[in-house]
């Protein structure tokens, strides 16, 4: 509320959060938060390079000699149909939000933007990269946060149907390092899933209400909707498992490779390293090494991040330019009265 008190009260106030140790410590969060995180993801990186000398890496070399073009090409055709299936969680927002551009221009922005996530991490990719990009195509921030909440929605909520089945099917054992009982982690399972279906729950009771959060208008989509949201996303998961399943060699069950494929992935969101450098294939090490050589092991996952990972960030790369060109040739357009490009 506005104060209606002299004006020689402000430096007393100011004094008094000056001396308020939680005030002081809200203040200083965000530039230790800024140096934590980073600070965080150095020293695990320290960690697994300094332990990269336990590796097996003529193993690894000779694993991937061994396989044949028509395997690494079926591989690489997995990968391509999980990009451009990650690209029409944006085609959701797009139905959700009703904007006007077009639809390939849309998965084209999700796409990049999927790549560089991977590669450069989720603040990069998924959200200043695709931001930068709708922002350029001509959309307005409101707009632009409800794609993206909707896209990471998607993604997730997904994650959780997919992780949450497999751990309360009890097809995942935890490892002894986790401190975590076969019991527990079911029920995590159990939560997860039930998490996913509150998610639809309320899309249908709560369709048509807004909430505004920091000045932004935002609304759940529809039941059918949040349907097609756990559909995409849990069929994109399953190709990412299916994936590392074939370079494994299918000496392990699809079900555990896709269970440690998400605990992977929660794990490089957790650790601030680009790309997940090093975690992925620590991860895999870690739970799956008792069940195929270290040689084999490694080989896939190097293989899994050349193809799933580096190629399409070269194609990102190429989208993201071409996105660049059409953006300025719309804005030269738009100045200089002509049509814009269709």
């Amino acid at each position: 509320m506005p104060s209606t008190t002299a004006p020689n009260t402000a430096p007393i106030s100011a004094d008094a959060s000056a001396g308020n140790p939680s005030s002081t410590v809200a203040a200083l969060w965000p530039r230790v938060r800024r140096w934590l995180f980073p600070a965080l993801g150095l020293v695990v990186l320290g960690l697994l390079l300094s332990h990269a000398h336990k590796v097996d890496w003529a193993g690894a070399w000779q694993a991937l000699r061994r396989y044949s073009p028509l395997l690494l090409l079926a591989v690489l055709g997995l990968a391509t149909a999980s990009h451009a299936l990650y690209g029409c969680f944006d085609l959701i927002g797009r139905h959700h939000t009703r904007h006007k551009l077009p639809r390939l221009q849309t998965w084209a922005i999700a796409v990049t933007s999927y790549a560089f996530n991977l590669n450069l991490g989720s603040l990069v990719g998924g959200v200043a990269l695709r931001a930068r990009l709708y922002a350029r195509a001509g959309l307005d921030e409101t707009t632009i946060a409800q794609i993206v909440g909707i896209s990471l929605a998607t993604n997730w909520l997904g994650y959780g149907l997919v992780a949450g089945s497999l751990f309360a099917a009890g097809l995942i054992a935890p490892p002894s390092q986790a401190h975590i009982g076969a019991t527990a982690l079911r029920l995590l399972g159990a939560a997860m899933v039930l998490l996913a279906v509150a998610y639809v729950l309320a899309c249908a009771f709560f369709k048509g209400r807004e909430w505004r959060v920091r000045g932004r208008r935002l609304q759940l989509p529809s039941a059918g909707l949040a349907l097609v949201q756990l559909g995409l996303s849990a069929t994109n998961w399953a190709l990412m498992g299916a994936a590392m399943y074939l370079l494994l060699g299918t000496q392990v069950e699809y079900g555990k490779v896709l269970g440690v494929l998400m605990a992977a992935s929660i794990v490089g969101v957790i650790m601030p390293i680009p790309g997940g450098l090093g975690v992925l294939e620590a991860v895999y090490l870690a739970l799956l090494s008792g069940s195929v050589r270290q040689g084999t092991l490694m080989g896939a996952v190097l293989a899994y991040r050349a193809l799933y990972y580096f190629l399409p960030l070269a194609g990102g790369l190429v989208l993201y330019v071409v996105l660049e060109r059409f953006a300025a040739g719309r804005s030269a357009g738009s100045c200089s009265g002509g049509a814009p490009i269709a």
